[in-house]
């Protein structure tokens, strides 16, 4: 907002926001065990306290108001939710209990209002991810950081963990987490970062089958350099001899995490009396083509991997926001040419919702400037209504007439002054509030 103050002193912005509280993925999908990611929110924060820029939660677009009314109201819409939903992995079993997405339980641990009543039974010894990407690297960790090492994060203020998701934590007995992909190490989606930090994370080794590696070493050097970094991480781990400190702290680890590659999910394997998940059935499978056109396809050779937990992530997508936006469904995105909507002047995207979603913060944040310079070129090329528009005064009356009490900036400050104080109690930087009704009864709304 700052930067754009100079391209256009007189833009005023309202945010609408589905929850009753701002910051969506950062407070909601960013793991408790890395607050520093947690950053951006003073940006935000600086943004919201400018006079031309105000938040309205609690309103959920498609739903307490349309697009329609939206667009009515206002010279120029953007469109930016994200992909709320997960994909789902269609193989018979997937509906008994002890399967659940990665994307729920990272909504559960973050105290995401629709996700606080999940109750993972982490009573089991082996829990397998399906997918390899960050958030299943987020999973992974949280499942196997030592109980004492959370403590210690909250001794010095540095996660903001629910308490119930502690709790649950604390009496886990998962000792394995198997990440399962569908390709091989070239193809894995998580960063370096992530994976070094699961390389050292305290009380944990892992495991990685030398084999998975044999003749990479000779595909790595056409590699870009990022995905080249990460390989030779992988492959050092695999293959080198750790030294005599490394050696000492993986044969000390209570808790083991591994990659298994060419392995594709085809039935969640029930317990004998049939009541949840008692492992994965998988497809062995080989990779098909060159470069990003790289598939795998099965063998024919099957594989059972016993486990309690199940967590499937293996993407996201967005969902239609509204009747009357264009969604194209099989790719999961709203149709649009550099952000603009197609064929619906005046409304715009940004995000997951316009490029699928791929990237992490930083990239988001990037696509989101592109879609604000489209916007600013459309408004000086006299490509929006021009006069007079009423804005929030025309949405707060159709809010107040259905019911709807929208939470501003100064609302969400005294819940977060409430969240801190009651994460005092406990050492920690904050205790989220996770009952929407219990934000609203705070609010006296």
């Amino acid at each position: 907002m700052e930067d754009k103050d100079r391209e256009h002193p007189q833009a005023h912005v309202d945010i609408y926001e589905k929850q009753p509280v701002p910051f969506g993925l950062v407070r909601f999908g960013v793991a408790p065990d890395h607050p520093e990611v947690k950053n951006v929110i003073n940006t935000f924060t600086q943004t919201a306290h400018s006079g031309r820029c105000a938040f309205w939660g609690n309103v959920e677009v498609g739903r307490d108001v349309t697009v329609p009314e939206l667009r009515e109201a206002y010279h120029a819409v953007v469109l930016s939710y994200g992909a709320e939903d997960h994909r789902a992995l269609e193989i018979p079993g997937e509906e008994l209990p002890g399967v659940c997405s990665a994307r729920a339980f990272v909504g559960w641990y973050n105290g995401l209002p629709e996700n606080r009543e999940l109750e993972p039974d982490l009573c089991c010894d082996t829990a397998v991810i399906l997918g390899q990407g960050n958030v299943a690297l987020d999973v992974a960790r949280i499942l196997l950081t030592p109980p004492e090492h959370l403590e210690a994060l909250l001794l010095c203020q540095r996660t903001d963990i629910t308490k119930a998701a502690l709790g649950v934590l604390r009496q886990s007995r998962v000792k394995t987490v198997w990440l399962v992909g569908r390709r091989g190490p070239l193809q894995v989606a998580f960063t370096i970062k992530e994976l070094r930090e699961m390389i050292q994370l305290p009380g944990a080794r892992p495991i990685l089958d030398p084999a998975d590696f044999l003749g990479l070493q000779d595909k790595i050097k056409e590699v870009p350099r990022p995905r080249k970094r990460l390989t030779e991480l992988l492959l050092r781990t695999a293959t080198e001899k750790p030294g005599p400190e490394e050696a000492a702290r993986r044969a000390s680890a209570s808790r083991a995490w591994g990659l298994r590659f060419f392995r594709s999910p085809q039935q969640v394997l029930p317990s004998p009396d049939g009541r949840r998940a008692a492992g994965v059935r998988l497809a062995v499978t080989r990779l098909e083509g060159v470069g990003e056109a790289t598939r795998a396809v099965p063998t024919g050779d099957m594989e059972d991997l016993p486990c309690g937990l199940v967590l499937s992530s293996v993407g996201y997508k967005s969902r239609p926001v509204d009747p009357s936006v264009p969604f194209d469904s099989e790719l999961g995105v709203i149709p649009n040419v550099e952000g603009r909507v197609m064929d619906v002047p005046g409304l715009y995207c940004s995000g997951w919702v316009k490029r699928g979603p791929t990237g992490v913060i930083a990239t988001t944040m990037t696509d989101s400037f592109l879609t604000g310079q489209m916007l600013l070129q459309d408004l000086k090329a006299g490509l929006l209504p021009s006069g007079p528009r009423p804005g929030y005064a025309a949405i707060q009356a159709l809010l107040s007439s259905r019911g709807v009490r929208p939470v501003s900036f100064s609302d969400w400050e005294k819940l977060d002054a409430e969240e801190v104080a009651r994460g005092q109690g406990t050492g920690k930087p904050r205790e989220k509030l996770v009952d929407p009704q219990e934000m609203l009864r705070l609010l006296g709304h």
